[in-house]
């Protein structure tokens, strides 16, 4: 089974890395995709930079940085990966990732670096879960278990 990871550099990304990677310690057979997608330049940016090489030399290198904490912890696994630093819609951009390398399952962050945009247009998830052709499982932040007043009282 091959997996992809989709990583924005958030900790919850990494948190669906390392899940991942405990479902392959835990006996499921797959291999990994790491996968960013760097939204397409504004127009402001396109203007200022008037040059399309460099924007997507600076996106490329943006998203090659964000994978790094992923890649490290697949490394630090002993597990081989490939990897895709694309640009376009994240949503679309990922469904097409996963035709591509032909991968059979998703693991991603419920939410990441785009809480505002995600909040205001559906987050990156949501809309992953609606148009992928393969399960996606989405891997919600650890939260710290409540403290029970009686707990403290008791203490």
């Amino acid at each position: 089974m091959k997996i992809l990871l989709p990583v924005d550099g958030s900790q919850l990304s990494l948190e669906a890395v390392r899940f991942a990677i405990r479902l392959v310690r835990e006996g499921l057979q797959a291999s990994f995709v790491l996968a960013n997608v760097q939204e397409p330049a504004t127009l402001y940016e396109v203007m200022v930079a008037h040059d399309a090489d460099v924007l997507q030399r600076v996106s490329g290198a943006a998203g090659e940085h964000l994978l790094s904490g992923a890649e490290a912890l697949l490394n630090e696994a002993g597990f081989e990966h490939e990897r895709e630093v694309a640009s376009g819609d994240p949503g679309h951009t990922l469904v097409d990732i996963v035709e591509r390398f032909e991968c059979e399952l998703v693991v991603m962050g419920a939410r990441g670096m785009g809480a505002l945009s995600g909040a205001l247009v559906g987050s990156v998830s949501q809309a992953l879960v609606r148009a992928s052709p393969v399960p996606v499982l989405v891997v919600k932040p650890h939260e710290a278990p409540e403290v029970e007043e009686e707990d403290i009282e008791g203490r």
